[in-house]
């Protein structure tokens, strides 16, 4: 591909987040899907020109109605333009010089292109006179909530944090091989990776590559997983022999980690209301070599199944939540969030923790578990579970983390009582909480 045909396809890949046609992710993979003819440094050029522009946006929207007062919209071209230059440092000429009409490469700029252009020249991205919330790139709304529940300081690292890329993460599936044989076998390969910091079967590579092709991803010698999403699997405190439930497995990959702790002993249920995840959950888990693990689609928690009892040692609700905590991941994600969904959420997760409540056998473990960073959906919810229910305490975090993840222990402000909370800020993770539950003999 041509640079002008790379930067039309993200141009047209930009608009399409901007309309909300669908999350930044699936277009690109769909886009990539239907245009087999783009190569490896193809792909990679439109990612990146597409994530900056994302993850740029609000700054970007701001300087564009800051120098084109009169005309102050803002579409996928204007946006790509205005990163090259503001963004990207890109002389104007040069910027505009990709816009040049060329086949299948984005038409000659207007005037108002023009005039952007010029106007942003030798500007910095971020400006004094930027509001906070655009200068950290968060809708104003969540903003206040993050200042109110975190303070500003903190509000500010996080946000900028998440500006940034997230690392790949792996995780050694303890079924087939350790993280060192994983690390050796990567090395062979030329792979350039480290464990992580925190989790004791994390592997992180310093680059993102396609793993498909690889012959230890194929085989499920590893699975991708960020480290934050390990250190809470293992908080499940999972054994082999035990029955233990992953409510709301999406996909599986904390049901991955939660067999591979069981050592295929046991009997482990993952749930989802979607079938498509729970088919793709079955493949991982197929693929991984688990035998003692069944996929299930219920209908929610009114399923006849759920009402079954207390039938579990251990019971994981990773429920749906706001996702705050992997905007590096998803950085559109930010703007297609309403503060109203805040509210709904809190209801749905409320609701399904009373579901996981009646699962659990006395003296059994219940895991609650959300990649958010807002107290609504943390804090808040571990505190009305434990008003509601008195059958049930928190169990000693700091105690499950040294026996599971470190024996020298979590890091000092990861955990409270029986709460853990990551952050892209302080712990390199996605931003992560878990409450741990245990129900009362």
């Amino acid at each position: 591909m041509t640079p002008a045909a790379r930067l039309q396809a993200a141009v047209d890949l930009v608009a399409g987040t901007l309309d909300g046609e669908a999350p930044a992710d699936a277009l690109l993979t769909d886009w990539f899907r239907n245009h087999r003819f783009a190569g490896s440094k193809d792909r990679r050029a439109i990612q990146a020109m597409v994530w900056r522009a994302i993850r740029r946006r609000a700054r970007l929207t701001w300087w564009i109605a800051r120098v084109l007062p009169d005309d102050p919209g803002v579409d996928g071209r204007r946006l790509v333009l205005a990163d090259l230059v503001a963004g990207e440092n890109l002389a104007p000429d040069t910027a505009l010089g990709y816009f040049n009409g060329a086949r299948y490469g984005p038409a000659p700029p207007d005037k108002a292109e023009r005039r952007l252009a010029r106007r942003l020249d030798k500007r910095t991205l971020v400006h004094p006179d930027m509001p906070d919330p655009v200068r950290h790139e968060a809708p104003a709304w969540l903003w206040e909530r993050l200042v109110a529940a975190r303070g500003e300081a903190a509000a500010r690292a996080e946000l900028d944090a998440m500006l940034t890329e997230a690392p790949m993460d792996l995780r050694a599936n303890a079924l087939h091989l350790s993280r060192d044989a994983l690390l050796r076998t990567l090395h062979d390969e030329g792979v350039d990776a480290a464990p992580t910091p925190l989790s004791p079967l994390g592997v992180r590579l310093s680059a993102r590559r396609a793993l498909n092709d690889e012959a230890w991803f194929r085989d499920g010698r590893a699975e991708v997983q960020d480290e934050g999403s390990q250190i809470v699997s293992l908080l499940a405190d999972a054994r082999p022999g035990h029955a233990v439930c992953d409510l709301c497995a999406g996909a599986g990959g904390k049901a991955l980690a939660l067999a591979a702790a069981m050592n295929n002993k046991g009997r482990l249920v993952a749930c989802d209301v979607l079938k498509g995840r729970v088919d793709r959950a079955r493949t991982r888990l197929r693929r991984a070599g688990v035998h003692n693990a069944e996929a299930r689609t219920i209908s929610g928690t009114d399923d006849r199944w759920v009402k079954r009892g207390a039938r579990f040692d251990r019971v994981l609700a990773d429920v749906p939540c706001t996702n705050t905590g992997t905007w590096r991941r998803r950085p559109d994600a930010r703007w297609r969030l309403a503060e109203s969904e805040v509210d709904e959420l809190a209801a749905r997760q409320a609701e399904i923790l009373d579901a996981a409540a009646g699962l659990v056998k006395p003296g059994g473990l219940l895991v609650y578990a959300t990649c958010s960073l807002l107290t609504e959906e943390n804090d808040a919810r571990a505190d009305a579970f434990l008003a509601n229910h008195p059958d049930f305490e928190e169990a000693p975090a700091d105690a499950l983390w040294r026996a599971a993840v470190d024996a020298e222990g979590p890091p000092r402000e990861a955990v409270r009582g029986g709460r853990v909370q990551l952050t892209p800020a302080r712990h390199g993770t996605d931003g992560f909480f878990a409450a741990v539950f245990r129900r009362r003999d």
